[in-house]
């Protein structure tokens, strides 16, 4: 096995709304299709090297939420990039970039248009 997480998905209640969220603290135009009765919007993941993926779903069943999974997702270089498009996009920072070890990194909370609390990680 080589990574422990393969898939994730974070629910939305308004799925243009977090569309558009998400679509700005990453600066990229998010795709989208319904998968049954659900419709799923993909966050950017490079599937040619094994990356993992995952995107934002509204349907039956996904109730956004600050409480269950914590979910920690690539801030890249320096997840000040991202945090800092978070409240213009509509988010709120609920922790800053804060340092867990020089070995591990920085990671920080933002809650999403939706509710759900999300953590970012990056090295640096």
């Amino acid at each position: 096995m080589k990574n422990a997480v393969s898939w994730f998905e974070i629910p939305v209640s308004d799925f243009e709304r977090a569309k558009k969220f998400y679509s700005a603290i990453y600066d990229y135009q998010m795709q989208d299709q319904m998968m049954g009765d659900q419709r799923m919007g993909f966050l950017p993941f490079d599937m040619d090297s094994g990356g993992i993926g995952g995107a934002i779903i509204k349907g039956d069943g996904y109730d956004p939420s600050q409480h269950g999974v914590k979910l920690y997702l690539n801030g890249g270089d320096d997840l000040n990039t991202v945090l800092h498009r978070v409240e213009d996009a509509g988010g709120k920072i609920i922790l800053p970039k804060t340092l867990i070890t020089d070995e591990i990194g920085y990671y920080a909370i933002f809650k999403d248009t939706e509710g759900n609390y999300i953590h970012l990680h990056s090295d640096n």
